[in-house]
C-alpha cells in the first residue's frame, strides 16, 4: 500500500470532509492531523520535518492510501516526487472564508495551545504546527491576514506550476462528488458528500468532547 492521493491544500479548506470522502471512495486510510493526534509516534517524524532533518516519507505514510491537511500538506512537493503515480487534490475555498475559518480555529489554537490541558504529544505537535505554518509557510505572525492570504494563494500557484495539469484537481468540497470522482476515476456514491468539522466542531474535538466524524460542517 502506498499513497494514491496527495492533498496539497491548507487546513480549513474542507480537509476533514475530504478525508471522509476519500475513505468512502476506497482511498483510505487517509492521513490527516487527527491521525497524528491518534498516533503519538507520528509526532517524532514531524518534529524532524520541522527541524529540517531527513525523513523517510514512505515510513511516515506507511499504511495510508491518501493524505490531506497539515502536516502532510507541508511536504506536498516531496510527496509528489516520492509517489509519482499519486494524483494531487488541491483543496480550496473562497479566500475570505478560508481566513475567517483558519483564524477562528487553527490560528487561535496555535497561539494559545500552551494554555490548554492537552496530552504532551499534542502539545509537541502544536509546536510543530506553529513552526511549519507561521515560520515556514506564512513567514509572518499567525495574525497577519495579508501574509496568510498571500501564502494561501501562492500555494495554489506553486502546485499548478510544479505538476502536470492532468495530475492536479483544484477542488472545493462544496462542489461535491462529481469532479472528485471524475478525477479519481471512481463511481459517484449514493451517499451525500461528507460535511464535518465546523468551527464549533473543531473546538469540541480539541477539548475531547466529540470525535470529528460525529460533527457537522467543514
Amino acid at each position: 500500500m502506498e499513497l494514491q492521493v496527495i492533498g496539497s491544500g491548507f487546513g480549513r479548506t474542507g480537509t476533514a470532509s475530504l478525508k471522509r470522502a476519500l475513505e468512502m471512495l476506497g482511498f483510505g486510510p487517509c492521513h490527516h492531523m487527527e491521525e497524528v493526534f491518534a498516533n503519538p509516534p507520528q509526532v517524532a517524524h514531524w518534529q524532524a520535518v520541522a527541524a529540517g532533518r531527513p525523513v523517510d516519507l514512505r515510513t511516515v505514510f506507511a499504511g495510508y492510501r491518501s493524505q490531506v491537511d497539515w502536516p502532510g500538506a507541508h511536504v506536498w512537493r516531496e510527496l509528489a516526487a516520492e509517489f509519482p503515480h499519486a494524483k494531487v487534490v488541491h483543496s480550496v475555498r473562497p479566500d475570505e472564508s478560508w481566513w475567517k475559518s483558519f483564524d477562528g480555529t487553527i490560528g487561535t489554537l496555535l497561539r494559545t495551545y500552551h494554555e490548554l490541558p492537552l496530552p504532551p504529544h499534542m502539545l509537541d505537535m502544536f509546536a510543530v504546527g506553529r513552526k511549519i505554518i507561521e515560520d515556514d509557510t506564512f513567514g509572518a505572525p499567525l495574525t497577519d491576514k495579508d501574509a496568510a492570504l498571500a501564502a494561501y494563494r501562492r500555494r495554489t500557484e506553486e502546485v499548478l506550476a510544479a505538476l502536470p495539469k492532468e495530475r492536479v484537481l483544484v477542488f472545493d468540497v462544496a462542489e461535491g462528488w462529481q469532479p472528485l470522482c471524475a478525477f479519481l476515476g471512481v463511481p459517484v456514491p449514493a451517499e451525500p458528500f461528507p460535511n464535518v468539522n465546523s468551527t464549533e466542531a473543531f473546538w469540541k474535538m480539541v477539548r475531547g468532547e466529540k470525535p470529528l466524524d460525529e460533527t457537522a460542517g467543514h
